[in-house]
C-alpha cells in the first residue's frame, strides 16, 4: 500500500491530498499490502489470555461477536474512505476542525508506535533466545534497522509483493505450530475447558468488550482502504476489510493461541514471550522464521502509518520534514522504548487511548451515514468543529468515567462510548443540516 503513496508522491501530497484514481491500487496488491496486519503474536496471546481468565469457549464466542462487529463497521468506513480518497487525518479535519483533529493524528501515531514497540520486542526476544550472543539490545537495534526501510522509497514499489510473499509462511507456520504441539504432545481434546473451573456466564461479554481495545483497527482500516479503487470497492467492503479478514485475524489466531497454550507446558505468567518461546521450542529455527514472517509483516502497517500522521500531526505545527526524516524520527523512537521498562505504563495508555478511538469511530461512522462529507471544503474547515469535539470529547468522557468506576460498569465503558458517540454525532449533524436548509 505505502508503495503507491510514495511512488505517486509528485502527483500529489498523502498528507494534504486525497488520494487521486491514478494512485489507486490494484485489487490484488492492496488485498496483500492489508492483510500484513492479520499476522502478529499479539492476536494469539489475547485469544489465549481471554480464555486463561474467562474459559476457552466464552473466548471463541467473544471473537467470533467481534469477527460479526468489526466487519459491519469496517464494510462502512471501507465504502467511505475508497470513495473519498480521504486518510484519516484529512477525515478527521472535516470531523474536528483543522486544530481539532490534531488529537486523533496524535493518538494514531503513537498507538501505532505502541504497537511497533510490542511487536519488535517479540522478534529480538526471539533472536536472543536462540543466539544468546546477540544482546538484545543489539537484536533490537537489528529489528528496527531493517524494519524503516521496509516503508522507505523503492523498497515500498514491491511492500505489497513482499507481503503476499510472507503470508503463506505466516499461515503455514501457524498450522505447523499447531500440527507439531499435537504430534509431540498428543491431541488435547480439553483446549476447550482452558480456563477457569466455573467460567463466568457472560464472559463473552467481557471478551467482546477486549477486543474493542484494538478498535485502532478500525483507523487502520481507513488509512488503508483510501487506496482501493472505487469499482473494487464492494469487494474490500466485504472481503478484504471485512468479516473473512478477522476471522482470520481473531478466530483462527485467538484458536490457535488458546490451543498452544493449553497444550505446550511452560513456565511463569503468560505473555508474549511465553508463547513466542513456546513456538521456538517446538519449531526451532523454523519457529524463528515464522515469528519473523508475522511480526515482521505487522510492523510494515505499524510504521507507515505511525509515520504518516506523525507527519501530518507536526505539519500542523509548522513542523515540516520528509516521510524519510519522520520514518527515522519512528525508529528512534520505537527503539528506545524497545529498550525501556515502559511496557506497563505503556498499556495503561494504550486502555486509556482505546475509549478516544471507539468514540472517533462512533463519531465517523454517524458523519458517513447521516452527515455531509464536502471534500471540497478541506481547504476551508475551521480551527475547531463544535458539533464533532462535543460528540467525541463527550463520548470520551462517559467512556473514561465508567473505566475509572472500576467493577462491573467499566465492561460497559467501550460499548457505551461508541453508542453515544454516534448518537450525538448524527442528533448534532440533522441539527446543523437543519440549520443550513433554513438559512437557504
Amino acid at each position: 500500500m505505502a508503495a503507491s503513496t510514495q511512488s505517486n508522491q509528485t502527483e500529489y501530497n498523502p498528507v494534504h491530498e486525497p488520494v487521486p484514481s491514478q494512485a489507486r491500487m490494484g485489487r490484488l496488491s492492496l488485498t496483500m499490502a492489508w492483510w500484513a496486519v492479520c499476522s502478529a503474536m499479539f492476536y494469539i496471546v489475547v485469544g489465549a489470555s481471554l480464555a486463561l481468565s474467562f474459559g476457552a469457549r466464552n473466548a471463541l464466542i467473544g471473537m467470533l461477536l467481534s469477527v460479526i462487529s468489526y466487519g459491519l463497521v469496517n464494510s462502512v468506513l471501507s465504502r467511505f474512505a475508497i470513495r473519498s480518497g480521504l486518510s484519516v487525518a484529512l477525515f478527521s479535519r472535516l470531523l474536528f476542525g483543522s486544530t481539532g483533529a490534531c488529537l486523533a493524528t496524535l493518538i494514531f501515531f503513537s498507538t501505532a508506535i505502541y504497537y511497533a514497540v510490542f511487536e519488535g520486542s517479540v522478534i529480538a526476544v526471539a533472536l536472543n533466545h536462540l543466539y544468546p550472543q546477540l544482546a538484545y539490545p543489539v537484536a533490537a537495534l537489528v529489528v528496527v534497522l531493517y524494519s524503516v526501510p521496509l516503508i522507505l522509497g523503492s523498497v515500498q514499489h514491491w511492500l505489497d509483493k513482499f507481503n503476499g510473499v510472507l503470508l503463506p509462511v505466516y499461515l503455514g507456520g501457524l498450522l505447523v505450530a499447531v500440527g507439531l504441539s499435537i504430534s509431540r504432545y498428543g491431541y488435547q481434546p480439553q483446549w476447550l475447558d482452558f480456563g477457569p473451573e466455573t467460567p463466568s456466564a457472560f464472559g463473552w461479554w467481557d471478551c467482546f468488550v477486549a477486543y474493542m481495545g484494538v478498535w485502532i483497527l478500525m483507523l487502520f482500516t481507513f488509512d488503508y482502504a483510501r487506496f482501493g479503487k472505487t469499482e473494487d470497492a464492494g469487494y474490500h467492503g466485504r472481503w478484504n476489510f471485512g468479516m473473512p479478514f478477522y476471522a482470520v485475524t481473531f478466530l483462527l489466531n485467538g484458536a490457535a493461541g488458546i490451543y498452544l497454550v493449553s497444550s505446550i507446558p511452560h513456565e511463569g505468567a503468560l505473555n508474549e514471550v511465553s508463547v513466542v518461546l513456546a513456538i521456538l521450542q517446538l519449531m526451532g529455527l523454523w519457529g524463528l522464521l515464522f515469528v519473523w514472517a508475522t511480526q515482521t509483516r505487522i510492523n510494515t502497517a505499524n510504521y507507515y502509518l505511525a509515520t504518516l500522521n506523525m507527519q501530518a500531526f507536526f505539519v500542523r505545527f509548522g513542523l515540516r520534514g520528509s516521510y524519510l526524516m519522520w520514518a527515522l524520527v519512528v525508529g528512534v523512537i520505537v527503539y528506545v522504548l524497545m529498550l525501556a521498562d515502559v511496557f506497563g505504563y505503556l498499556l495503561k495508555a494504550l486502555a486509556y487511548q482505546g475509549i478516544f478511538v471507539v468514540a472517533w469511530v462512533g463519531v465517523a461512522l454517524a458523519q458517513i451515514l447521516y452527515g455531509r462529507s464536502d471534500i471540497a471544503a478541506l481547504d476551508r474547515v475551521p480551527a475547531f468543529n463544535p458539533a464533532g469535539l462535543t460528540a467525541w470529547f463527550g463520548a470520551s468522557a462517559l467512556g473514561l468515567a465508567l473505566m475509572f468506576a472500576g467493577g462491573s460498569v467499566s465492561s460497559f465503558s467501550a460499548p457505551l462510548t461508541a453508542i453515544v458517540a454516534f448518537g450525538l454525532q448524527a442528533g448534532l449533524s440533522h441539527l446543523n443540516r437543519l440549520g443550513t436548509e433554513s438559512l437557504e
